[in-house]
Parts: structure tokens; sequence; C-alpha cells
């Protein structure tokens, strides 16, 4: 029976990891500036457009989420069937990411235009700046749904290019899409170099932009290098009818556990939204967008997981798997920590800077609940690599297990109670709500102790 004989890997395989997380992470750190620079921007039109911009990304996330279930269910078949060297098995997993991605896609879209804004009052019932949050964040996100069709093409391609250990390319693609979004923010939202001042507009029209050019580029340059995921449109409906039914099982899975850590989210932000006016809701948003910075460990976390343990079950390398598997979780909590403690006195002096327009009241709130998230770090990096783990060899049931329960019956029913039955402030709230993720890790540690995923899916 194979036996751990080191909890830490040696130093060859965290640099093999951080070759495929780094440039991950760097993406996503990007991608984070440059929401914090759309804040930064907005946050100078007051905390009523703040607040209602930061709603709407919020139901959009929603949407994101969804888009990124149906690449994680792709991409767990395309991680093994690189390591399979079976390209034709790659091609069936990018064909899945692409049709439902489009499919949810045009659904969300369809939403955003029929009921922005009761979409946006179910977010925010109880604010005292209700009605003019819903106002502006409405014709703000039924702009914003023209990105959503060339947000999951784009997802679908770039995913793809990590699951095959080139995690650079969407890096670079990415960094200058954002370049893209950040000039047309400055030009659009202020009225610079003679365009017209269109205020929260103006942000929805420099997204729009950039997210259409992101997809261009994207799909130009995976055709023209001929990516061994890569099918053309004409070919894209060539499906393996057996494969795509697998896959679907497995998002319908990853998508029961996703939908429920979002839903939960989702109510807890309408609770604590119920504190106050514009500055609580400004405040949380604004803390988020600094929180997100460091977010970006977890995409370097299920990148480097997926390509390394998916890789070697589908070269069916099983003891190698379980061995990379741990090494993984201890370098997970060993990340957490080192980017918590910076990341607490860095954010002491970004605050106060970026979000200097905002009111007082807004960046103390914004301040403790960033801490709060650094202190739950190290945490939430162990959780976040036990999924990968268990995702890169299929078993999808163990984040149903481990989400629903904890979201639906701890979490979610604890930010009614605390909301409605209590005077906790939202800070506090969310600290007192996230000690269920102890649970969690509990729950999601026994279940791999099953290794019902350590199997070749190529096979």
């Amino acid at each position: 029976m194979f036996k751990l004989n080191q909890r830490f890997g040696p130093l060859s395989f965290y640099r093999s990891a951080m070759s495929i997380a780094l440039p991950v992470m760097a993406q996503q750190f990007i991608m984070s500036m440059v929401s914090l620079i759309d804040n930064f921007m907005v946050a100078g039109l007051g905390d009523i457009n703040m607040a209602a911009v930061n709603v709407a990304n919020h139901l959009t996330f929603i949407y994101f989420v969804i888009i990124n279930t149906v690449c994680q269910a792709g991409g767990i078949y395309i991680a093994q069937f690189k390591g399979a060297n079976d390209g034709e098995g790659m091609k069936n997993a990018y064909r899945f990411k692409v049709i439902f991605g489009v499919i949810v896609a045009a659904a969300g879209m369809v939403l955003c235009r029929i009921i922005p804004q009761t979409m946006i009052a179910m977010m925010t019932t109880g604010n005292a700046a209700r009605e003019e949050i819903i106002a502006v964040g409405s014709g703000y996100i039924t702009l914003l749904s023209w990105t959503f069709i060339p947000m999951a093409i784009s997802l679908a391609v770039g995913t793809s290019f990590r699951e095959i250990a080139r995690p650079k390319v969407p890096l670079c693609i990415s960094a200058v899409a954002t370049l893209v979004n950040t000039v047309g923010n400055w030009v659009l939202i202020y009225g610079n170099l003679g365009a017209p001042r269109l205020e929260v507009k103006g942000a929805a029209y420099a997204t729009i932009i950039a997210r259409v050019f992101e997809f261009v580029v994207f799909a130009w340059y995976a055709s023209r290098i001929k990516a061994p995921f890569y099918v053309h449109f004409i070919r894209l409906f060539h499906i393996h009818r057996q494969l795509i039914k697998e896959i679907l099982f497995k998002s319908g899975m990853i998508f029961a556990s996703e939908i429920s850590w979002i839903s939960s989210e989702t109510v807890m932000i309408a609770m604590y939204n119920r504190r106050g006016g514009a500055e609580v809701v400004a405040g949380m948003a604004a803390g988020w967008t600094i929180a997100n910075i460091f977010f970006l460990i977890f995409g370097g976390i299920w990148t480097a997981a997926g390509v390394l343990v998916g890789g070697s079950l589908g070269a069916n390398k099983l003891d190698e798997a379980r061995r990379r598997a741990e090494w993984l979780k201890s370098g997970s909590v060993a990340a957490g920590v080192v980017v918590s403690i910076p990341g607490a006195l860095l954010s002491s002096f970004i605050i106060p800077v970026v979000f200097s327009n905002l009111s007082a009241g807004a960046r103390s709130t914004s301040l403790g609940l960033v801490l709060v998230i650094l202190a739950y770090l190290p945490l939430w990096g162990l959780i976040n690599v036990q999924f990968a783990i268990s995702r890169a060899g299929g078993d999808t049931i163990m984040g149903v297990m481990a989400d629903c329960t904890v979201n639906f019956l701890l979490f979610a029913p604890g930010a009614v109670i605390l909301s409605y039955f209590t005077a906790i402030p939202p800070v506090q709230m969310f600290t007192l709500l996230k000690l269920t993720d102890v649970i969690k890790f509990i729950i999601c540690r026994q279940f791999l102790k099953r290794e019902r995923w350590v199997k070749n899916l190529t096979k």
C-alpha cells in the first residue's frame, strides 16, 4: 500500500508548480488591478455610483461562476487527455466548453436585458439608497450583458491553454485586454481626449470593447498555432456524444457545488446590504476589490493541481498523483500565510489612498473586511486545493457534499438570522459566518482519504 513519507515535496516539485501557477496568478493580478482601477475611477463619481456598479458586478460574477463551472468540467478531461497524449479527447472536451458556455451566456444575457431592475432590487432590499442604486445599476448591467458571449469563448480558450501547461498565452492576451479596458475607462468615464463624459455607462462600454478584443485575439491565436485542443466553428458540433454526457454529469455536480457557494454568498451580501446606506454597500464592495488581489493564489492552486495531479492520473501514474496531491496541500497553506502577512500591511496603505473619494465609514468597512479575509486565507487555500485535487480525478461528489451541506444548512441561514435578529455590523457578521468553513475543510479531508479521485478518466 502506498504511504506518504513526507508532507512537503522537493524544491524541484514546487518549482514546477510555480512555473504553472505564477503566470495564472500574474493574469489574475492584472485582472484584479484593472478591477481596482475601475473602482478607483468609479469611486470618483461618489458612493451611489460605486455601490450600483459593484452590485451589478456581483450579479455578473454569478454568471462568471457558472461559465467557469463549464470550463472546470471540461478542463478535468483536457488535463488528463493531455497526460495521455490524446488530441481528439482534448478537442471533444473543448467542444463541450464552448457549446455549453455559449448557451449559459445567452441565457444570462436575456435575463440582464429583461429584468435588470428586479435583480438589482433583490440585492439592495432595505438599503436607504435602494432606488438610486437600482436606477444606475440596471442600466450598467444591461450594457455589460453584451460581454457574456465573447467572455464565454475567451474563457474556454484561455483555460484550455492553462490545462495543457501553457499559462503564459492567456496571461499575455489578458494583459493587453486589460490595458484596453483601462484606457477605455479613462477616456469614456470622464470624457478625456474629446470623448463624451459617460460616467458609469462609460465603464460598461470600455469593458465591452476589451472583452471583444480579447475574444478575437484568443480565437485568432489558437487557430494560427493549431493548439492541440482547438477546433474551428464549422467542426464544433462534431461531438463524441458519450464523452459529452460524461462531462455534462461532472459539470452538473460542479454546478451544484458552485451554485450553493455563490447563492449563499449572495444571500450574505443582501443581508449585510440591509445595514445603513450606500456607504455600507460601497465599503464592502471596495473591500472585495482589494481582496481579489490576494485571491490570485487560488487560480494558481487550481491550475497547478489540474496539470500536475490530473496529468499524472491521465498518464496512469497513480502513486505520483498521490504524492503530488499531498505536497500541494502543504504548499497551499504556506502560500496563504506568505500572502496574508504583507497583504495586511499593504491594504492599510492602499485603501485610504485608492478610495479617498469614498466616505470615511465606507473606507473603515473596507479595511476591516480585507483584514478578516486575509486571516482566513491559509484555510481557504487548503480548502481550494482539496477541491482541485478531487476534481482533477473526476470526483465531483465531494464538492457537492461539502458545499451544499455547509452553505445551505449553516452559512445562508446564519446570515439571515444575524441580519434580522442582531445588530452585528457587516464585517463582524462576515467573520462569524466564515467559521463554518472549518466544517467544510473537515468534510473534504474525510472524502479525500477515500481516494475516489485517484482515477484515470482517459481509459
